[in-house]
């Protein structure tokens, strides 16, 4: 008979059970199945998902880290709600003190099996959708968009920057929003002029080029409110 701890048995290591409910409730969120403001009921998430309340419950716990839903007492976990026009401005705001100063020491310090990693990352990026029905079919474009910046930022030999950028979840928020129409040739060259620069060891062209990737996505994003966005 097949106990808990028999190797044989087919249980499904807790890590993997643990992901997969993260990215299930993460794409709930994404696509507003999970309305944003919304209470989120853990019972109902985990009967929708097969699973027992713990697993929903460690998920719920990260995308709070992520800042893709909050926590109140007495009222349990809601979805965040969606960034304004105000707060996407904010947000590149924020971005455009950081990231530029990030690639131009990045150029500095970069060491090569590093730079691998970033080159490898912007040429997953080339052909993957931005946009589309649900997270499904852009995610994964996304989330390379996303550890692209976290990645240069990582190689700026400064851990508070570093983890100033990462803490922004940036294209999370974003892409929440809706895919920008366009975003991805768009996005792909622009990665690749930064990485041009950081490879020629030029921290004056990273930054600049970091600056210009920032303003033209952040002109992208905000052209969905052009026509009575809020």
């Amino acid at each position: 008979m097949e106990g808990p701890d028999d190797p044989s048995a087919p249980v499904a290591p807790r890590e993997v059970l643990t992901d997969s409910v993260y990215e299930a409730v993460k794409a709930m969120v994404m696509d507003h199945v999970i309305a944003p403001g919304a209470r989120i009921g853990i019972e109902s998430v985990s009967r929708s998902l097969g699973v027992s309340a713990t697993p929903v419950r460690e998920a719920l716990a990260r995308l709070e880290s992520d800042g893709l839903v909050v926590k109140r007492s007495l009222s349990g976990y809601r979805a965040t709600e969606l960034l304004t026009r105000q707060g996407v401005e904010e947000l590149f705001e924020m971005r455009l003190l950081l990231e530029p100063r990030a690639a131009a020491l990045a150029a500095e310090r970069v060491q090569d099996a590093a730079l691998d990693r970033i080159e490898a990352l912007a040429d997953e990026l080339q052909g993957l959708p931005d946009k589309g029905d649900n997270y499904a079919v852009y995610g994964r474009f996304a989330a390379l968009d996303q550890q692209f910046h976290d990645a240069l930022a990582a190689e700026s030999g400064r851990t508070m920057l570093a983890a100033a950028v990462e803490r922004l979840h940036t294209h999370l928020h974003l892409f929440r929003l809706s895919p920008v129409t366009g975003g991805s040739p768009s996005t792909v060259v622009e990665h690749g002029r930064i990485l041009r620069a950081v490879l020629r060891r030029n921290p004056e062209r990273a930054s600049d080029a970091m600056r210009h990737h920032l303003e033209l996505s952040l002109t992208r994003h905000l052209d969905r409110y052009s026509v009575g966005g809020s």
